[in-house]
C-alpha cells in the first residue's frame, strides 16, 4: 500500500503561482500513474493532471492546460504540480492519487486507488 502526503498549498493572489508536492512512501511500480485531482466546496472531485511514472507521459484537464505542469522525481518518489497564472476558480482542495494502469491515463477518480489527505489552495481575486 502506497501512502501519499501532499504539501505546498496556501493562499495566493490571482495571477500568482504555487508548487504542490506529493511524496509517496512505499514502492512506486513502473505501471503506476500519478494524478492530481481537486475538489471545490459543493462540487465533484475533478481531474487536473497526471503522469505515467515510467514514461513520463502526461495528460491535463483543458482548464489548466498551459498554466499547470506536472512532473516527477523518481529518486525522491515525488510528483509535483507547478501552478502558474492561478485563477480564483482554481480554489479547491488538491489531492494526489495513484492508479495501477496499463492503458491510457484515466481522468476518472474511480480509476485511482490510493489517495493523499489533500492540501488547500485558495486563490483570491
Amino acid at each position: 500500500q502506497v501512502q501519499l502526503v501532499e504539501s505546498g498549498g496556501g493562499l495566493v493572489q490571482a495571477g500568482g503561482s504555487l508548487r504542490l508536492s506529493c511524496v509517496a512512501s512505499g514502492r512506486i511500480f513502473s505501471t503506476y500513474t500519478m494524478g492530481w485531482f481537486r475538489q471545490a466546496p459543493g462540487k465533484e472531485r475533478e481531474f487536473v493532471a497526471a503522469i505515467r511514472w515510467s514514461r513520463g507521459s502526461t495528460r491535463y484537464a483543458d482548464s489548466v492546460m498551459g498554466r499547470f505542469t506536472i512532473s516527477r522525481d523518481s529518486a525522491k518518489n515525488a510528483v509535483y504540480l507547478q501552478m502558474n497564472s492561478l485563477k480564483p476558480e482554481d480554489t479547491a482542495v488538491y489531492y494526489c492519487a495513484t492508479a495501477f494502469s496499463l492503458g491510457d491515463i484515466s481522468t476518472m477518480p474511480r480509476a485511482y486507488d490510493n489517495w493523499g489527505q489533500g492540501t488547500q489552495v485558495t486563490v483570491s481575486s
